[in-house]
């Protein structure tokens, strides 16, 4: 069972890993540890999402808290219902962009703050195990609750739309129908994958995976569409193709929100510190303060709140808004995208080519047997340009910089380059790959 306790969530196979007995253990771990009165639950459309609500709600209220079900819902609405419902905390049913056999759960106390694996989650594990809970004289109650016409309300607010946009949108038979249903009367949507489908028929619903967007971009090209939108499997992150069906770049994609954003004043930004330097360009040359800012939501949200930040963008497709309690809306960065598109009354491919300027190598993975002596070497070899350590090592030169980091879960090392130029970009990439894998 420890295994499935990890750094962000907790997350297995059904019914192996994770089952109705384990969740119910997990809820009443989960207000041991919080000490929560009140709790909001969301799910997501796989088959045993419903078991494992019955054991997770079993749980919570047999420890005294009651439960407030929103039935099906997205991530951001669950984070939205969180606070607009002042609860003490939220669980979302949900393995993400996991295969179908996956499932498990996001964790959040008050105002959607989320329970990572250093906050609490190793904490809930080690009373689960122990099952050292104590029995309480009075149960809570389970009632429900739709966010939805709400959550929709609130993602309007923020349109400043002109006309109708023509947008093709690949749900991937999951929750992104649940995400963008308050809004979709605002464009003129071309669907695929509209059916909620918990195997995932079509392809894996992870947009990080660039093959599972050929059919949307080609859809894209086909209709003619301004722009599409490809939601992961609970619709926390999503994937954006451009009008010529090219696939946004997802930091690059941070700085055209951003632009929407600092057009209604000065903000501080956040960024993910593997982002391209025309990022921090582009936020600081509309008028905001750009910050760097580590990879994983917990750290990303953590830091929003210390620096007042209005917006984050991260490498891996989450956006997040100060507007929903410091936490992701997909539906928010759409609306946001269709505000930048009417209002500089270009298509989306002139809005992205000035910030194609720098050439990037992506996020390498390579295997490593011990990681400390490899970044010792990096350390000292290229200590001559500017270097920190927010997450893992950077350094940065005039031309060109690299970011190198540990995975959370794995024995690997993660490496990022930038440059200038193509072939700068090249040598260097290879230079630092040469010791890394030696």
């Amino acid at each position: 069972m420890s295994g499935i306790f990890k750094a962000y969530d907790i997350r297995g196979i059904y019914p192996t890993d994770i089952n109705a007995d384990i969740a119910y253990a997990i809820g009443r771990a989960y207000i041991t540890f919080t000490g929560a009165k009140k709790v909001v639950i969301g799910r997501d459309m796989r088959p045993h999402s419903q078991q494992l609500f019955e054991g997770l709600s079993k749980g919570i209220t047999d420890q005294g808290a009651d439960v407030i079900d929103l039935g099906l819902s997205s991530t951001p609405q669950s984070y939205f219902a969180n606070g607009t419902l002042k609860a003490d905390g939220s669980v979302m049913i949900t393995a993400s962009h996991n295969p179908g056999e996956w499932n498990g759960f996001k964790l959040c106390k008050a105002d959607a703050v989320p329970i990572s694996g250093a906050t609490g989650i190793m904490d809930i594990q080690k009373i689960v195990e122990e099952r050292s809970w104590q029995d309480v004289p009075v149960k809570g109650s389970i009632s429900t609750y739709d966010i939805t016409g709400e959550y929709g309300a609130f993602l309007r607010s923020f349109a400043k739309l002109d006309r109708k946009l023509k947008v093709v949108v690949d749900y991937a038979n999951a929750m992104g129908l649940y995400e963008i249903a308050g809004i979709t009367d605002l464009f003129d949507i071309v669907p695929m994958y509209d059916v909620m489908d918990g195997t995932f028929p079509n392809h894996e619903a992870n947009p990080l995976k660039t093959d599972t967007l050929d059919a949307i971009r080609a859809k894209v090209k086909e209709v003619n569409a301004d722009f599409g939108a490809a939601f992961d499997g609970d619709a926390d992150r999503c994937g954006f193709i451009d009008d010529q069906g090219e696939i946004i770049p997802m930091d690059l994609f941070t700085a055209l929100i951003a632009q929407d954003i600092l057009s209604r004043g000065p903000a501080t930004i956040l960024y993910d510190l593997r982002s391209s330097r025309a990022v921090k360009e582009c936020i600081e040359e509309n008028g905001g303060k750009a910050i760097q800012c580590r990879v994983g939501h917990a750290f990303i949200k953590n830091q929003m709140r210390e620096n007042d930040a209005v917006f984050a963008g991260e490498l891996s497709g989450h956006y997040y808004f100060k507007q929903n309690f410091t936490a992701e809306s997909q539906g928010l960065a759409m609306i946001m995208l269709a505000n930048l598109i009417c209002a500089k009354n270009l298509p989306l491919h002139r809005l992205i080519s000035p910030l194609k300027k720098y050439f990037s190598s992506g996020e390498i993975n390579s295997k490593v047997a011990d990681v400390a002596p490899i970044l010792q070497e990096i350390k000292a070899r290229y200590a001559d340009g500017h270097m920190f350590e927010l997450d893992g090592i950077s350094s940065e030169y005039d031309n060109w910089w690299f970011n190198v980091r540990s995975s959370n879960t794995e024995p690997l090392l993660r490496l990022i380059v930038e440059a200038d130029t193509r072939e700068l970009m090249e040598a260097k990439r290879d230079e630092l790959l040469a010791i890394i894998r030696k």
